[in-house]
């Protein structure tokens, strides 16, 4: 059937354009969204629940975490929840700390991530440790015992 169906949009008449549709692929979303009350995680679950592919709405109120699963795309799950509440919404920026080798790195805590978790270090600058400048070295060996020329001021 492969052949007959490449000759029926070579020979197709109708005016519309041959370009396929890319199905959407099945997909968990999460988001991270500000939820006071009850109001608010009821206003998300409505304003997400009516978007076209969407299976299954999930809102975890502690951790100010909506999951959404479904034939969705995040950028579209994500311009529609702030459009509709007028929130705050972004792509949940969280990994377990489990995942991340150095989860007190500068660039990786953060104090406001929930219990559990740390922000994700995509960029290998953010995720590298602190290191110590020349200059830092050079003042810490100036005064160390270990050096023979260190300054001996008692």
């Amino acid at each position: 059937m492969g052949v007959l169906d490449h000759f029926s949009d070579l020979f197709d008449c109708s005016g519309h354009s041959s370009s396929k549709h890319k199905k959407k692929q099945f997909q968990t979303v999460e988001i991270k969204v500000k939820i006071d009350c009850d109001g608010c995680e009821r206003k998300v679950k409505k304003a997400l629940q009516g978007m076209k592919g969407v299976s299954q709405v999930d809102v975890e109120r502690k951790a100010n975490k909506v999951t959404v699963v479904g034939y969705v795309t995040p950028s579209k799950v994500v311009s529609r929840l702030a459009h509709r509440t007028g929130k705050k919404v972004e792509l949940w920026p969280y990994v377990p700390y489990d995942v991340v080798a150095h989860p007190y790195a500068p660039g990786v805590y953060d104090k406001k991530a929930p219990a559990g978790y740390v922000r994700s270090a995509d960029d290998p600058r953010v995720s590298q440790l602190a290191r110590a400048s020349s200059t830092e070295v050079r003042y810490t060996t100036a005064f160390s015992d270990e050096n023979p020329q260190a300054c001996a001021i008692m």
